[in-house]
């Protein structure tokens, strides 16, 4: 233990720099790769949708089901499945739930009817379950609080890129007409669920649990790097520490995952029905890809500058708020103006606030969640979290097939951004108060 101790004091904060670096360059690529990869799989229904639809003669309303019920099995799943991702560690379970999304992606490419892709696209959130959250708890177990925001937004940058690269691919995909026999949009399933199925097993060979069993760090980089962690979660458990039942009803848990769920709804309401509502002001398909791929990368720069932002400052509040409000306002703009230059403009900004939002909230759960309360915590987070992905481009379908405009929707998700920004000050006071009393009480 004294070992241990020395090696933790003896290093400078250059020492710690450095091999924190060390860490991001050997684990990020893979992880962003992984989550480009998997936000690819999940979103190319709306790529594939703008052939798809006609050939299956898919509607608005049905349109936003196919969309949804991916989340309603993800959802089921995600507790479960992180528990599972506890007892088998990230090699075995990260590695099992990419290999079986690539092979469900691949089957959504033979469906002959909507109801056909409906059951593909549910059995697809049920084999996707408890990735996100796995991967925020593999994060947790290498980067300590002063590291972390910096790398959940590598981590989710994933989302956006796939989408700068995802659209322009996806377009060039749809090229493929009756190549080998195969539709566009089966070519675009097909050729999108392989990298999943290769990256799974290359997880299940290569991908190190815990930094004491990384051979690439040096015998002092082990030991302050588990020692740090360490120290971070007993702090937390000593303050902190709750069973089971006590994370699923502990309130700060449940805001987290209204929270989570109102920003979400305004993300994913933009996301899945983008190349439609570009696709509807007279573009190509080629076109589309280019222009949906402009706020996309706006998004993606605005999480690493925000997240960078918000592990200097340590105000994750304040930038989970703003974030909210400025995404909002994106939605707003986005409602009221007619030509289409300022409309992309707003969902521009919009899509900025949203990603942003993303990036810094995922630094919240970690300050008081641990072990196995962080496994069932920020599954519930994710699970009631998810459902706006069955809600969001539901509510945008509805409403384009009552008013015939997109104005309404890009309305209605505003609200839900709002509501995130006031719901993220609720928590911030609730923590405060929270803290307050432990120090009335006396408690560390």
């Amino acid at each position: 233990m004294s070992s241990v101790l020395t090696a933790v004091v003896a290093r400078t904060e250059m020492d710690r720099e450095m091999t924190m670096k060390k860490v991001a360059l050997r684990i990020m690529p893979f992880v962003f790769l992984c989550y480009l990869v998997n936000f690819l799989d999940r979103t190319n229904i709306g790529y594939a949708a703008l052939t798809m639809n006609q050939d299956l003669n898919i509607g608005p309303v049905m349109f936003g089901w196919i969309v949804g019920i991916f989340f309603v099995g993800y959802c089921g799943s995600e507790v479960p499945s992180n528990l599972a991702y506890h007892r088998f560690g990230a090699r075995i379970w990260i590695a099992r739930i990419m290999v079986t999304w690539g092979l469900i992606t691949i089957f959504c490419a033979f469906v002959q009817s909507p109801t056909q892709l409906l059951v593909a696209r549910f059995l697809l959130g049920v084999a996707e379950g408890g990735f996100s959250p796995g991967m925020f708890m593999y994060l947790s177990g290498w980067f300590p609080a002063r590291w972390r925001a910096k790398a959940m937004a590598i981590f989710l940058i994933g989302s956006p890129i796939s989408s700068v690269i995802g659209g322009p691919l996806s377009s060039a995909i749809l090229s493929l007409h009756q190549v080998g026999g195969l539709k566009q949009w089966q070519w675009l399933f097909l050729l999108e669920g392989i990298p999943a199925i290769v990256l799974g097993v290359y997880c299940f060979f290569t991908l190190i649990d815990k930094p004491a069993k990384a051979a690439w760090l040096n015998e002092d980089e082990r030991i302050w790097l588990t020692a740090e962690l360490q120290q971070e979660q007993a702090k937390i458990e000593q303050h902190y520490r709750m069973t089971l039942f006590q994370t699923l009803t502990n309130s700060r848990v449940l805001m987290l995952a209204l929270t989570y769920l109102a920003g979400l709804i305004g993300l994913n309401g933009v996301v899945y029905w983008m190349p439609q509502i570009v696709k509807s002001y007279g573009l190509t398909n080629v076109e589309v890809g280019l222009v949906t791929a402009i706020p996309n990368l706006c998004g993606a720069i605005a999480m690493l500058i925000w997240a960078r932002r918000s592990d200097r400052t340590g105000k994750r509040i304040w930038h989970v708020i703003t974030a909210s409000l400025f995404g909002a306002a994106g939605m707003i703009v986005a409602s009221l103006m007619q030509e289409t230059t300022y409309i992309i403009m707003g969902l521009s900004f919009a899509l900025i606030g949203a990603f942003a939002f993303l990036a810094t909230f995922w630094a919240l759960p970690p300050a008081f969640l641990t072990g196995r309360s962080a496994a069932a915590g920020f599954a519930l987070i994710l699970t009631v979290g998810n459902m706006s992905g069955f809600v969001g481009p539901l509510l945008v379908g509805w409403i384009k097939e009552a008013t015939h405009s997109y104005s309404g929707s890009f309305l209605m998700l505003s609200t839900f951004l709002l509501g995130a920004a006031l719901l993220t000050g609720l928590f911030g006071r609730r923590t405060r108060l929270l803290e307050d009393m432990d120090k009335q009480t006396g408690k560390p």
